[in-house]
C-alpha cells in the first residue's frame, strides 16, 4: 500500500448476463478490495467494439480513491472479474465484466503487463464519454489534452447511448 491516497478512473463494462446488476456488483468489490468510489458515471450502451459480436455493451467510468500500488489495484480487479465469472477467450469477445485502469493519479506506468494511462483509451468513445462526464478537464499525462479533447478529436463512429 501506498501512503497517500490517489484518485484512480477506472473503466466498467459488460454484455453477457444482467449487465446493469453485474456494474453494481463490480463496484460493489472495487469499494469492498480496492478503495472508495469518488465519483461514477452515468451508464451507457455502446456498439461492440472491433467487430466483436453482439450484444451491445454497458459501460461506466468510475473515480475511485486507493491506497493499492498500480499493480496490485490490477490484481485485484482481475480477480474480480474472474470472481464474476470473466474468461479471457478471445479480444472483444462477450463479458460479464470488463475492469480497466483507466488512469492512476497522472503517473505513466510501463512495465510488465501494466501500461496505464490505457493504452487505447482515447479511440475508444465508450470509455471517452462516461470519462468525460466525470472528469471532463483531466488531462491525459502523454498527451497533455484533456478528456473532452480527446472525445471531440476522437476517429471513433461506433454508437454510445446514455440509458
Amino acid at each position: 500500500m501506498s501512503d497517500d491516497p490517489v484518485l484512480v478512473y477506472i473503466g466498467l463494462g459488460a454484455n453477457t448476463g444482467d449487465p446493469p446488476v453485474q456494474l453494481q456488483q463490480a463496484l460493489q468489490k472495487i469499494s469492498e478490495r480496492a478503495g472508495k468510489v469518488e465519483v461514477l458515471s452515468s451508464v451507457y450502451v455502446s456498439e461492440p467494439w472491433g467487430g466483436a459480436p453482439p450484444p451491445w455493451f454497458h459501460n461506466q467510468a468510475a473515480g475511485i480513491l486507493t491506497r493499492l500500488k498500480p499493480e496490485v489495484l490490477m490484481a485485484v480487479l482481475l480477480d474480480i472479474e474472474q470472481d464474476m465469472g470473466r474468461q479471457r477467450s478471445a479480444p472483444n469477445a462477450p463479458r460479464p465484466i470488463d475492469l480497466d485502469i483507466l488512469f492512476y493519479g497522472d503517473r505513466i506506468i510501463r512495465e510488465n503487463d501494466l501500461e496505464i494511462p490505457h493504452p487505447r483509451l482515447v479511440e475508444r468513445n465508450f470509455v471517452l464519454i462516461p470519462l468525460m462526464e466525470i472528469a471532463p478537464d483531466f488531462v491525459h499525462p502523454v498527451t497533455g489534452l484533456t478528456i473532452e479533447e480527446h472525445y471531440l478529436h476522437s476517429p471513433d463512429r461506433h454508437e454510445v447511448c446514455l440509458i
